[in-house]
């Protein structure tokens, strides 16, 4: 059996964004609320039941410098589910730290509220009632009756006239956790990701040489995130322990939409992502969602491919020919066979992310940049758009981590042209930047 990286590991506290979720029957102001919450325009607002169907998210500030991520949901309807709505209602309700549950005042309490809370209430939740539409005589005469739904305190509010809406922000402020004193430790992050069950924690676990987290073949058995600081040789690292996002849940296929979801929230604070996936199963699409979500948030990922000794040579084929796309995807990532289980290929796994960071700090020089995008012009002549040509001027690099280019031109290129694709790749080619996120920011001159 092999032997456990050489390492000097210290857990250190984690500050972990607290959720808030409003919850409802559809049709009550939940999205109208959200909105005035955050004070912007992000959920669609409309009067049919039913507009919002998949969970929107927003950070909510508060004046202590603490915040919460506030998440929109659609409403939740008894009965048959043939859209998945109420599986991701009771997701979103599963995960989150406090319950905002909303009724319409005007309407006053029906059968639907108290069936939908009923099942909502299971989750045993700090949740606060909000009896909507309160500019209304109905909802101000009538209020008193959702006592009847069990809840300790209940605020009228107009979400859509602002009424009520600075004492449900202090109830809210009220009702969240402290605000935890977190150590920051000068050291590049890596955040573990993955699918529920494909080995993280039994990584983690073999890369420290003990067992700090519970592993179970039982997807969900991991609670609590925790961080540790590791040391590989006179390197030091970060981390970031994302088995969290795979709390137990009895809402039916919810665990891998939960770990894209609560992978975001890791790869925020990180600077490579340890992307971790079942070989035994190949490339799945919830693989590419977590891997698409560290792309889009500008973070590189190593891939470890675990399991690699449980497969045989038609498992192989299968999986690579999955490859494929994640690796089209990810742009040529770093890719690390592993078992977890025996420890095969973990001892390479921080020596892979160290080269990464390395090139996240690619600078070239000025000249040199200008060069090859002078050469990749030459080479693959520039659009035409509105009939005239589309011309690049000179480029300089802002930025590194992702590496971030500016490019001075006569007209801007729109974010999904062909042309501005072409620009990226062939600037990754050339300065050997493989499975790094480039940033392209085209200003006119």
């Amino acid at each position: 059996m092999a032997r456990p990286l050489p390492n000097h590991s210290i857990e250190i506290g984690m500050a972990v964004t607290p959720s808030v979720a409003i919850v409802g029957r559809p049709n009550v102001g939940k999205s109208t609320l959200f909105n005035r919450l955050l004070g912007q325009r992000k959920a669609i607002v409309h009067d049919q039941p039913g507009v919002t169907r998949d969970r929107i998210t927003g950070q909510m500030e508060f004046e202590d410098e603490r915040s919460v991520l506030l998440v929109d949901t659609g409403g939740l309807v008894p009965g048959d589910d043939l859209l998945g709505l109420n599986r991701q209602v009771l997701l979103a309700g599963e995960e989150s730290d406090l319950l905002i549950f909303v009724v319409d005042g005007k309407q006053g309490l029906v059968a639907a509220d108290e069936t939908v809370w009923q099942q909502l209430r299971e989750y045993s939740k700090p949740s606060i009632l909000v009896v909507n539409k309160a500019d209304t005589t109905a909802a101000q005469e009538g209020h008193y009756e959702f006592y009847r739904l069990g809840f300790e305190r209940q605020i009228l509010v107009s979400a859509e006239h602002a009424l009520g809406i600075g004492e449900l922000h202090e109830a809210i402020a009220e009702m969240l956790p402290a605000p935890v004193a977190v150590e920051e430790i000068d050291a590049p992050h890596l955040a573990i990701v993955g699918r529920p069950n494909v080995g993280k924690s039994s990584l983690l676990n073999r890369m420290l040489g003990k067992n700090r987290a519970l592993v179970s073949p039982e997807p969900g058995t991991t609670r609590d995130p925790i961080d540790t600081l590791v040391k590989n040789g006179e390197e030091e690292y970060v981390l970031v322990d994302t088995a969290g996002i795979r709390r137990r849940s009895r809402v039916s296929g919810a665990p891998e939409e939960l770990a894209v979801m609560m992978a975001r929230r890791q790869l925020d604070r990180a600077d490579v992502a340890l992307l971790v996936v079942d070989a035994s199963q190949g490339v799945t699409s919830g693989d590419l969602a977590i891997a698409g979500t560290a792309w889009e948030l500008g973070r590189p990922s190593v891939v470890l491919v675990n399991k690699w000794d449980l497969l045989d040579e038609k498992s192989r084929e299968k999986l690579e020919e999955s490859w494929e796309r994640l690796d089209e995807l990810l742009a040529g990532p770093a890719r690390v066979n592993i078992s977890a289980l025996t420890g095969r290929g973990v001892e390479k796994v921080l020596p892979a992310a160290a080269e990464v960071l390395g090139l996240l700090e690619t600078r070239p020089g000025t000249s040199e940049l200008n060069r090859i995008l002078a050469a990749a012009v030459s080479r693959h002549r520039a659009p035409h758009l509105a009939g005239k040509p589309w011309k690049l001027r000179y480029a300089t690099q802002v930025s590194s981590a992702p590496p971030t280019f500016v490019l001075f031109a006569n007209r801007r290129l729109p974010r999904q042209a062909p042309y501005r694709r072409y620009l990226e790749n062939f600037l990754r080619q050339e300065l050997g930047l493989w499975g790094i996120p480039i940033r392209l920011v085209i200003r006119t001159q």
